[in-house]
């Protein structure tokens, strides 16, 4: 194993690594946070095979990254409620800068950069306005922070750019939280989550919500295919939740669609998606539950369900050469037609993330 230069990889858990240094981190096709068999926080790096490529410490459990386009920066994001970011030298495995959320803010952690490199933006929470807010940061500044807009919705969770490279997409959950009162969730009778599309400006470009009987479904996760297709995953806030779909697509201009499935599907997903990814191919769609130790692909143009693999603890899902990869809490991962293996000593935490193209 790679321990140095693992440990500049691992800083950039769930999220891209620049292509400059990719090298430095033992050129992993795969990151993913986890916890050891002694119940400290590691990060891990996986071959294009799972294959680990390198594990090492973490000092607590972090969220998600951003890598820069051109420099080997990545900033690696605190765990909602954060109110620090660290932006990595992945050259030297220093902190260049530390970001911290203004007053009244926290990081929901995510974030993404401009096609240029010239700013970050990081989604964040409004706490006392319950208004969630996108954070636009100067980086030739330092990561100075130069302005902030609204993001459409409430507690913006994940953010993506689309192939454009002009546009925002976020997933505002519509859930409202506060520091003080630590992860718990404040407005659930109310909540609104929505799929908002911004411009640089903060402009709104276009808003998508679900119908008004799954308003308590909060949008968390994204997936962006090569022409700007957005695959959403939700989270049903509510302990009735029989039928209702976890899951769809969604384009610009139009209405949000959501998947196929007979209700049995979605009962034994028990409300919980954890991730969602594209396929190379664009033709499918990936959905994971771990609650309900399932793991279902869906046709993306049909949007029906196409089959259903029971896997422990599965919720870590990202696209591989053919098909795709995941990743358990149980230590498993598996490739698309391979047998499930076993990592010795680990449990994955929630996502797996492409680092490269294959």
């Amino acid at each position: 194993m790679t321990h140095r230069r693992g440990f500049l990889a691992g800083l950039l858990a769930a999220g891209l690594v620049p292509r400059s240094g990719w090298a430095e981190a033992g050129s992993p096709a795969y990151l993913s946070a986890a916890r050891s068999a002694g119940g400290d926080y590691v990060l891990v790096g996986l071959s294009e095979t799972l294959d680990e490529v390198f594990r090492l410490p973490m000092p607590s459990r972090g969220h998600a990254a951003a890598a820069h386009p051109a420099r080997p920066q990545a900033v690696a994001f605190a765990r909602r409620p954060g109110m620090f970011a660290l932006v990595i030298d992945c050259r030297t495995g220093q902190v260049a800068h530390q970001l911290t959320a203004p007053g009244g803010r926290h990081f929901y952690g995510h974030g993404v950069f401009s096609p240029d490199g010239t700013r970050l933006f990081t989604t964040e929470n409004d706490h006392e306005n319950a208004r969630g807010v996108v954070g636009v940061w100067d980086v030739a500044a330092g990561y100075a922070r130069m302005a902030e807009f609204g993001s459409g919705g409430v507690g913006p969770h994940d953010i993506a750019l689309l192939p454009d490279g002009e546009t925002l997409v976020l997933a505002n959950g519509g859930i409202e939280t506060h520091p003080d009162s630590g992860r718990a969730k404040l407005n659930i009778p109310t909540m609104a989550p929505n799929l908002s599309y911004l411009d640089f400006n903060g402009n709104l470009l276009d808003l998508a919500e679900p119908d008004r009987p799954l308003r308590r479904n909060s949008i968390r996760h994204l997936s962006v295919r090569r022409d700007g297709q957005v695959a959403f995953a939700m989270q049903w806030q509510d302990d009735t939740h029989d039928g209702v779909p976890l899951g769809g697509l969604h384009r610009r201009g139009g209405a949000l669609s959501l998947f196929r499935a007979e209700t049995g599907l979605w009962r034994d997903m028990q409300g919980y998606a954890g991730s969602i990814a594209f396929s190379r191919a664009g033709d499918r769609v990936a959905l994971t539950s771990p609650r309900g130790n399932l793991f279902a692909t869906f046709d993306a143009r049909s949007l029906n369900l196409l089959e259903i693999l029971r896997r422990s603890d599965v919720c870590g899902v990202a696209e591989a050469r053919s098909g795709f990869a995941t990743t358990g809490g149980d230590g498993s991962v598996a490739l698309t037609g391979q047998p499930v293996r076993q990592v010795p000593g680990l449990a994955f935490d929630n996502h797996l993330v492409r680092v490269r193209e294959f």
